[in-house]
């Protein structure tokens, strides 16, 4: 399984590196900007993968296999898989630089340090009158953030045990759900929370109940994979012991696993509540609700001096908030 995963990671190298050189880097550096023709690129691509993949199989120069850990490269080997990393990390950084238009001149450019200048001295003159209505939105992001990990927490301790291998292991069909399972909590987790807001709010209406679904979500497929690698991770020799007692499969799980997960399962879950509160700042930009939403509307206006207040006040709570958990996550250890 590991030879074919470094056989796929050389092919996909290979073909982003034939893409990258044939439609950004050369026509870059043709002054033709990027290529439209599909063709050239499908070609490149092919050929990059190719030759990526034939340097893996014949010649014993796979990047996939070294990242791996499956392949050792010797003698000539090694000098292949040296020029190919090389040759990929160049490519990608000359085609991340051109794609993503980097402009030191525009940068430092005398009007674009002048706007950021007025915009900046924006930022620290605050304008205080809108405290009490930027406190109120803030405390519906702590408690969106707060609903959202209560609500998550209880659902991602049930879902961890069909997720963990070493529980599921033991038959065809067990095999079966932990496969599912890990593949629809990795899709879930691929989305990020300011995306499963716009569904949300789509769903609910617009509003703070959009934003704590949208963490729910996330949440769940987050902690549970870090509860069932935990579980994972748990000694054996308890659970063998209690099996030999004849005991259920419930109370092996009950009496031989969660002793042993319960207080990384709380630092795990406390971090995550610390998370969730600044990502329901975020979400408030697509209509999660909170002081997310308020820091949209005026910065939609330009009131950067009102933007600069929900700055200073988002940067104190998130401040408190972090110290906090920290303590209580050493208290836990």
């Amino acid at each position: 399984m590991k030879r074919l995963l470094a056989i796929v990671i050389d092919l996909l190298l290979g073909a982003a590196v034939g893409a990258l050189l044939a439609s950004v880097i050369v026509p870059a550096l043709l002054d033709a900007g990027e290529t439209s023709d599909v063709t050239t690129g499908l070609y490149a691509s092919a050929l990059g993968a190719a030759v990526f993949a034939l340097a893996g199989i014949f010649a014993k120069a796979s990047i996939g296999g070294v990242s791996l850990g499956i392949d050792a490269p010797e003698g000539r080997s090694i000098r292949i898989v040296s020029h190919l990393g090389w040759l990929t990390l160049a490519v990608f950084i000359v085609g991340g630089w051109i794609i993503t238009a980097i402009s030191p001149i525009e940068f430092f450019s005398g009007d674009g340090l002048a706007g950021a200048g007025r915009i900046f001295q924006a930022l620290v003159t605050p304008e205080f009158d809108i405290i009490g209505e930027a406190l109120s939105a803030m405390v519906v992001t702590i408690f969106t953030a707060f609903m959202a990990t209560v609500i998550a927490v209880p659902i991602s301790f049930v879902l961890s045990f069909p997720a963990a291998r070493n529980v599921m292991s033991d038959t065809p069909l067990t095999k079966s759900i932990y496969v599912v399972l890990r593949i629809v909590l990795n899709i879930m987790r691929s989305m990020e929370p300011i995306i499963w807001a716009i569904v949300f709010s789509v769903w609910v209406g617009i509003g703070p109940f959009a934003g704590m679904l949208a963490l729910v979500v996330h949440t769940v497929a987050s902690l549970t994979k870090q509860y069932s690698e935990q579980i994972e991770d748990v000694n054996s020799g308890p659970i063998e012991a209690i099996s030999a007692t004849g005991a259920s499969r419930i109370q092996v799980l009950w009496f031989a696993i969660v002793p042993q997960c319960v207080i990384p399962f709380l630092s795990f879950t406390i971090y995550r509540w610390d998370i969730n509160v600044r990502m329901a700042t975020i979400i408030g930009f697509v209509g999660g609700g909170g002081i997310g939403t308020l820091l949209t509307q005026y910065q939609g206006l330009a009131k950067y001096n009102e933007v600069g207040t929900l700055v200073i006040l988002i940067t104190a709570v998130v401040w408190i908030l972090d110290v906090m958990s920290a303590r209580v996550r050493e208290a836990l250890r």
